[in-house]
């Protein structure tokens, strides 16, 4: 069984290769690419590319006052966390690449080492610790690399998502299910089970009847 430091050590590891592939993919992409719709509904690619970065920052904010022993909130404001959204959505790709190339560095000097106890300090996020808000980074930056690309040329697909975020995934977002339903009740691919519990589209179409799914278990308090 892989234990919290073999888990947190694959969440930075992973993590970094997901922004260094968005950031690859981000270098080849034109102007106009910026402005087309992403894969999520009103949405530009800008918009999401933004929303990365935003929360990247908020996550930073979070490690970097784990390290000073302080508990603070992830956003001022659900207001503040739109507005910081829609200020970055009209970046260019150059300030895009900026941004989060600048983003990297900083997450990379600030993450503890595996195995730190600082994993373990109580963070702003979800009530939770430290290793919370890594495994929110590691979902969030590989989820929206896929829904930032979509449509374009440098498109990142769902097969980037290995079987540690899948296993993560569907541990984290089975609470999405209906009272009574596993996730092991959803026909179809396990892999194809995991995008669609995640709220996109998987490649190949789930058979039946589909449950509705509640809403994304962020806002909980972590368990």
């Amino acid at each position: 069984m892989t234990g919290p430091t073999e888990t947190t050590g694959h969440a930075l590891a992973d993590s970094f290769a997901a922004l260094d592939g968005l950031l690859s993919a981000v270098e080849r992409l034109d102007p106009e690419d910026l402005a087309g719709p992403s894969a999520l509904v009103g949405w530009t690619r800008g918009h999401v590319l933004s929303h990365v970065a935003g929360l990247g920052t908020a996550l930073l904010g979070q490690a970097r006052a784990a390290a000073r022993g302080e508990v603070v909130p992830v956003y001022a404001s659900q207001a503040a966390r739109d507005a910081g959204i829609e200020a970055g959505a009209g970046r260019t790709v150059a300030e895009h690449l900026a941004v989060l190339r600048a983003l990297r560095d900083d997450l990379a000097a600030a993450w503890p080492e595996p195995g730190s106890p600082v994993w373990d300090a109580p963070t702003g996020y979800r009530a939770g610790p430290l290793s919370g808000c890594l495994l929110a980074w590691w979902r969030e930056v590989r989820i929206h690399a896929v829904d930032a690309l979509s449509g374009t040329a440098q498109e990142i697909g769902f097969e980037t998502w290995d079987d540690a975020l899948h296993a993560h995934l569907r541990q984290f977002l089975a609470v999405r299910l209906p009272r009574g339903v596993s996730v092991d009740d959803v026909a179809g691919d396990p892999r194809d089970v995991t995008v669609w519990l995640a709220g996109r589209v998987p490649p190949t179409p789930l058979p039946g009847d589909l449950p509705a799914l509640g809403p994304w278990p962020s806002a909980t308090p972590a368990r």
